[in-house]
């Protein structure tokens, strides 16, 4: 017999979707309860352990929040994430809770694997930190468990997600480089990969309206492909003057790669981010950042998923939490 046997095998044997297997194992509506029947037998068979939090939850609770977060957005080339870890964890247990934290590797996401944790029945809800793939999301989601989305959102789904104001803070940072002089702006991003790199950029394009400058599909540039992993950029002909990044990390790597081909930041080129992490800093020069408030984003997320375990039919929407700007040396005004 198989060990660690997924609810992705499953699917394989009877050509399913692994969101139909973990809907009949979790009791959920939309499979027919003979394809529930016909799922769970095979389940035995193969030596699924399947969730039965709903039954020990009668009895009493775990007080384990689990934290997941895709592996690519940890590391030590990223700490963003970490960051808000700590936050997180440090105000559950505040609350009463502790926060397990559970890296979720590439191959896990890729194969629908649910952390060990939820299968032993030792968590009492999941906050989801950082975008995972479309099925994994949609996995999770037919999980019969709070949840909460941290740091991304689906605009197709009814999950509560509390996320940084993306779309405000670029807006003012591209505001902010027209007032210095720049129309030549670009945005540095895969607008396919997640939904914040996509309000990102739609706070950049709104600045570009208000003030009559054209977009160029030219200046919207790449920095990673559809699994996340950074690539080469691929700069236009007619370069701009400004870069407005996705992610200070990205601006990092911009810096450098315009460093590397003979400019200077800010003499030939001004470049800002996002986040105000451990990039900001180690940029050379510092970049101009918006500032995400971390503290209370954690503070929001920990509120919805606390009341969501007290009340499962609790609902908070998509809340939006303002981040500011730090003005540093990576921009310079021009005539």
């Amino acid at each position: 017999m198989k060990s660690n046997v997924t609810m992705k095998d499953i699917a394989e044997k009877l050509n399913v979707s692994s969101v139909t297997v973990s809907k009949a194992l979790n009791d959920k509506e939309g499979v027919s309860e003979e394809l529930k029947e016909k799922i769970k037998t095979l389940a035995d068979e193969m030596g699924y352990r399947y969730n039965t939090m709903a039954k020990s939850m009668k009895d009493g609770r775990s007080y384990n929040v689990c934290v997941i977060i895709p592996e690519r957005y940890t590391g030590m080339t990223q700490s963003f994430y970490l960051k808000i870890y700590q936050s997180i964890a440090q105000i559950l247990e505040e609350s009463g809770y502790y926060g397990i934290i559970h890296i979720l590797p590439g191959d896990d996401e890729e194969k629908l694997k649910l952390p060990r944790i939820y299968h032993e029945r030792r968590v009492d809800g999941f906050i989801m930190l950082g975008q995972p793939s479309k099925e994994y999301n949609q996995l999770i989601q037919s999980v019969d468990m709070p949840l909460v989305f941290l740091d991304f959102y689906d605009e197709h789904d009814d999950v509560d997600a509390v996320i940084t104001d993306n779309f405000y803070g670029a807006y003012e940072l591209t505001n902010y480089l027209i007032k210095q002089g720049h129309r030549d702006i670009a945005y540095v991003g895969n607008l396919f990969s997640t939904s914040s790199i996509q309000d990102r950029f739609l706070g950049y394009y709104k600045s570009l309206l208000e003030h009559k400058i054209h977009l160029k599909q030219e200046y919207v540039i790449s920095d990673r492909d559809d699994r996340g992993e950074y690539i080469e950029f691929d700069f236009p002909d007619q370069l701009p003057t400004a870069f407005v990044c996705n992610c200070d990390q990205v601006a990092h790597l911009l810096i450098d790669r315009l460093q590397k081909n003979g400019y200077k930041v800010p003499d030939d080129f001004s470049v800002v981010g996002f986040d105000n992490d451990i990039y900001a800093t180690l940029s050379s020069p510092s970049l101009t950042t918006v500032e995400v408030d971390i503290e209370e984003m954690a503070k929001t997320a920990v509120k919805f998923i606390c009341e969501k375990m007290d009340n499962p039919s609790a609902e908070f929407g998509r809340i939006a939490i303002k981040g500011k700007i730090i003005f540093r040396e990576s921009v310079r005004k021009v005539m």
